[in-house]
């Protein structure tokens, strides 16, 4: 019996002898490819070389040490109850090591859109929450997953989850309502950061896109933040994206000037854009008997939405319409109104 005691203990030490030795060896050679594929993949800047260098760095050693003793744990004969054991914990290393590597590769994923480097999406807000949705599904699963392969029933958890949802989503509706509109903004790009935009009363240039609001830059200089929901709901002209600026302008003579000069007028005009380069002339009209003047109608494209050199060619057009009216000897109009009082005659008094 002794003997047999004796046998046993050393079959026992042989065995973890055997499983402690494999593991070691397993961990090592685990550890020495993941180490040389890090190293080639160290440089290049490929698409699927960045992302096989985010998976071999989100590699956990813990995780493969006790993968390593799991192989190890198949040389020997177990117990019925520790196969069981054994294939559940392979299932739950194998899920949390590919939820790591999905979590990265995600992550990656989402910070290559934000910065467009495949001619995304622009708005980093929009990356941010496709991100988290994208982590929370992977991580839902994985635990979902392992729950059900330890033998936990998942149904009731789930519709327990939905029901739970649904009572969140009802409660912060209004939050909801904004962060979609995030997503919207994200998707349709109605503006990104830097445009400067105009709506109802404000107009100011977008400094801040967030989950819930945007931050709009005044040109008064204070910071004006708009809910998203009600952004949307605007009609916003967006003026970062104007390619041309089409000018109307208007300007009236004086009734006193001759119809032959008030013709020469529409050809001064033209004249005077045509010498702009930045101006495209399109028309100019006697457009109206007014009062007190006649009035002129003139438009022009600018080639440019710059509002500062429209302006400095717009002055340049009044001052050389202000001397070329005056070489015409057309003078410009100003409110005039003429007082007539009839002759009354009347008996001399007596």
């Amino acid at each position: 019996m002794e003997q047999l005691d004796t046998w046993l203990d050393l079959a026992f030490l042989g065995h973890l002898l055997l499983v402690a030795a494999t593991t070691v060896i397993g961990h090592g050679l685990f550890r020495f490819l993941l180490g040389t594929t890090r190293k080639r993949l160290e440089g290049r800047t490929s698409h699927w070389a960045r992302y096989a260098s985010v998976i071999a760095n989100r590699t956990r050693n813990t995780l493969v040490f006790v993968f390593a003793l799991m192989l190890a744990l198949k040389l020997v004969t177990l117990p019925v109850n520790w196969e069981m054991a054994l294939a559940h914990g392979w299932f739950v290393v194998l899920a949390l090591q590919v939820a790591l590597w999905l979590d990265a590769c995600a992550r990656l994923w989402t910070c290559d859109l934000a910065l467009s480097r495949f001619g995304g999406i622009q708005n980093p807000v929009m990356a941010t929450i496709i991100s988290v949705v994208v982590l929370i599904v992977v991580w839902a699963v994985m635990l979902l997953s392992i729950l059900a392969n330890l033998g936990v029933d998942i149904t009731a958890l789930i519709a327990s989850l939905g029901v739970g949802g649904i009572a969140v989503a009802l409660a912060v509706q209004t939050i909801l309502s904004d962060v979609f509109a995030s997503l919207s903004i994200g998707f349709d790009k109605p503006f990104e950061i830097d445009d400067f935009v105009v709506f109802g009363d404000v107009a100011g240039t977008i400094e801040h896109i967030g989950l819930k609001t945007t931050r709009i830059r005044s040109l008064s200089g204070e910071q004006i933040v708009c809910s998203n929901t009600e952004l949307l709901k605007q009609t916003l002209h967006n003026y970062k994206r104007m390619n041309t600026r089409r000018i109307v302008f208007q300007f009236g003579i004086s009734y006193r000037t001759p119809a032959d000069k008030a013709k020469a007028v529409t050809g001064l005009v033209k004249e005077i854009i045509d010498a702009q380069t930045e101006a495209k002339f399109d028309r100019a009209h006697l457009a109206a008997f007014e009062e007190s003047r006649l009035l002129f109608e003139v438009v022009y494209i600018m080639q440019t939405a710059d509002y500062n050199r429209y302006m400095d060619v717009q002055q340049a057009i009044n001052l050389r319409l202000l001397s070329g009216l005056d070489e015409l000897g057309v003078e410009f109009a100003f409110p005039v109104r003429e007082l007539r009082i009839p002759e009354q005659t009347g008996k001399a008094v007596q």
